[in-house]
């Protein structure tokens, strides 16, 4: 078992990204159309969303959505939950893997930071984890329209949440499912028992519902799986592939979108080419697409600031540097990066519980045990993740105490006032993910693919690792005291000194609920803040690299998703987020992709009709 420590990350610059198929659903195949009313720039979640929502709202309305990836419909790989973990592995075509700048502050590391490649985006390759950002989270965004009073009912709107009935922020009506899974995993009660007995927080029902903080979860996790189907619920199935029989909603996968085409600053189309990860074998010559009435870019926080660099728009010296003919000068695009930090810590388990490890490690026997069971009814390990327990984490004033002076400035800017914030998740992951060799993956690359500059700022700042550092301490008090825990894989966790009272062994079983903690020498500290700068990395949470703020402010775009210099061009992505949500960002990605479905259908004179998943 595993537990992990997220919290938020910030970075500060992102250099530049230095056969058409008609495939609409694999099976269908219509002649090219050279013009369309909108073209979406990345299929990912935002985009399955939105072009979803339009071309239900508007069915005459012809909507092409341009993907670097391939399909994922029904797809083992993409709806039997449990399968995440093969898409993290470095063979994976269905992630990109970006390797940021060596750090100092990582010692010297170069981080790699995965984002997907496939339709649906994120949506179809991320752990399913449930969470929702802090309601004081998007009141600090300060832009008009996407305060949390305005984002509630769009919240409601795109969920189905089948937990709890009558919850005034939750919605029972939407196309993607919330439930708790397939099936329960045995250490959860364990872990939530020890927390709110030693580490004193209290249990509550929901700690989504954009208010409710540093409380234990009673039960499960909650997770983006249909309760009935055990499937992932993903944008992909859920917006787009559902809507077959719509044939001006049009999807080419395996296409690299270069550049926006513009005439008088006006986005007209775009110029794509094959992907050479999707279709190594396809040639390299391009082609151009034209929109009638939109451009939508949505190719993620590496994908959409790389797309308007290479159509001209950024900064000057970035464009002049790669020789791009400057149509906007927007020093913004790029800037802004922010993400969230994780730590993974392992821990032997007793024999005989229940984890995923059988099935993670591929034992066949187990694997088709479950398959049949999840085929019945929907339920059994298919349909898990693996975490099962969290808390969304505020220090008290012993803990803010014992954390020291570093961290003391940024509590009181950013939470202190804010009893909604978390600082950290610490949450419980029972069983061991598949994780590559960093060796392997920073030698990763890509044959046809532009290089990236860019920084991820993890740990610039000295706060960054002290939430980090104190909840390697907490988590591990938390484990030692639950009735599963055998010790710690040493290999796993910091070294420390030989001789102290911190040394990581095997185990025959826990230590009294009441035991004294650990204490810890300067070289304990020292050993577990070099652990911490060695192994963290990203949650796949990137975001903020095309800003929604005022253009003097760094921002790319305004409050309705338009990039400031041309017209006809939108950015609707997590790139657009100006600063960090303590969450999961599928759920965001979500928000947001509702949130610009309405304002381009305002724009197109759409009404925004009901939305029927069948019709």
């Amino acid at each position: 078992m595993n537990s992990f420590v997220i919290r938020s990350s910030e970075g500060y610059k992102f250099g530049r990204t230095d056969d058409w198929s008609r495939l609409k659903h694999p099976s269908m195949s219509n002649p090219v159309t050279s013009e369309f009313d909108v073209i979406f720039a990345g299929g990912g979640t935002t985009a399955c969303v939105v072009a979803g929502r339009l071309a239900a709202w508007d069915p005459s309305l012809s909507i092409l959505i341009l993907e670097g990836g391939q399909h994922t419909l029904n797809q083992a790989a993409y709806v039997q939950p449990y399968r995440f973990t093969s898409h993290f592995v470095p063979t994976s075509t269905t992630m990109t893997f970006n390797v940021g700048n060596p750090s100092p502050r990582l010692n010297g590391r170069a981080p790699i930071v995965r984002s997907a490649h496939c339709i649906g985006g994120g949506s179809s390759v991320n752990t399913m984890s449930y969470t929702r950002a802090a309601a004081s989270d998007f009141d600090d965004w300060g832009v008009d329209g996407w305060e949390s009073k305005n984002l509630i009912p769009l919240m409601k709107k795109l969920e189905t949440y089948e937990v709890l009935p009558n919850r005034p922020t939750h919605g029972y009506g939407g196309p993607i499912k919330v439930s708790y899974g397939g099936c329960k995993l045995g250490v959860t009660e364990e872990f939530i028992r020890v927390g709110t007995t030693y580490h004193k927080r209290k249990y509550v029902e929901d700690t989504d519902d954009l208010e409710t903080c540093n409380t234990y979860i009673m039960g499960e996790i909650r997770r983006y799986i249909d309760g009935t189907t055990g499937r992932r619920s993903d944008a992909a199935h859920h917006y787009i592939y559902n809507q077959a029989h719509n044939a001006n909603l049009q999807i080419w996968v395996g296409k690299r979108v270069k550049r926006v085409i513009f005439q008088d600053k006006r986005a007209v189309g775009v110029e794509f080419t094959s992907d050479p990860v999707s279709c190594p074998d396809a040639g390299q010559s391009s082609s151009i697409v034209r929109a009638s009435k939109l451009v939508v870019v949505s190719a993620g926080a590496f994908g959409s600031p790389a797309i308007l660099e290479r159509s001209g728009i950024g900064a000057e010296a970035i464009l002049k540097r790669c020789d791009i003919q400057q149509v906007v000068d927007l020093p913004g695009v790029g800037e802004n990066y922010r993400d969230h930090n994780i730590v993974f810590l392992p821990y032997f388990c007793a024999d005989g519980a229940i984890t995923m490890d059988p099935l993670w490690r591929g034992e066949e026997s187990v694997v088709q045990e479950n398959l049949a069971q999840w085929k019945i009814n929907g339920k059994s390990l298919i349909a898990q993740n693996g975490t099962d327990a969290k808390i969304k984490w505020r220090p008290d004033d012993d803990e803010l105490k014992a954390m020291g002076s570093a961290f003391r400035p940024r509590w009181k800017k950013f939470f202190q006032d804010r009893p909604d914030k978390a600082v950290a998740i610490f949450a419980l992951s029972e069983g061991c993910t598949p994780r590559p060799p960093a060796v392997f993956i920073s030698n990763w690359t890509r044959t046809g693919q532009e290089g990236i500059d860019f920084n991820t700022g993890y740990l610039d700042d000295p706060s960054d690792i002290v939430p980090l550092n104190f909840g390697y301490k907490k988590m591990r008090e938390i484990f030692r005291r639950m009735p599963s825990y055998r010790g710690e894989v040493p290999a796993g966790h910091p070294c420390f000194p030989e001789g102290s009272a911190a040394v990581c062994r095997e185990t025959t079983g826990p230590v009294d609920l009441n035991a004294p903690d650990l204490v810890y020498t300067a070289e304990d500290d020292e050993a577990i803040d070099r652990y911490n700068r060695d192994c963290v990395q990203t949650t796949w949470h990137s975001l903020g690299t095309c800003a929604m703020k005022p253009r003097a402010d760094q921002g790319v775009v305004d409050a309705r998703l338009n990039v400031y210099g041309v017209t006809n061009l939108k950015v609707a992505d997590m790139s657009i987020a100006p600063k960090n949500v303590g969450t999961n960002t599928y759920s965001t990605a979500l928000l947001i992709g509702e949130k610009a479905a309405m304002i381009i259908a305002d724009e197109l004179g759409i009404e925004c009709r009901p939305y029927n998943e069948s019709s």
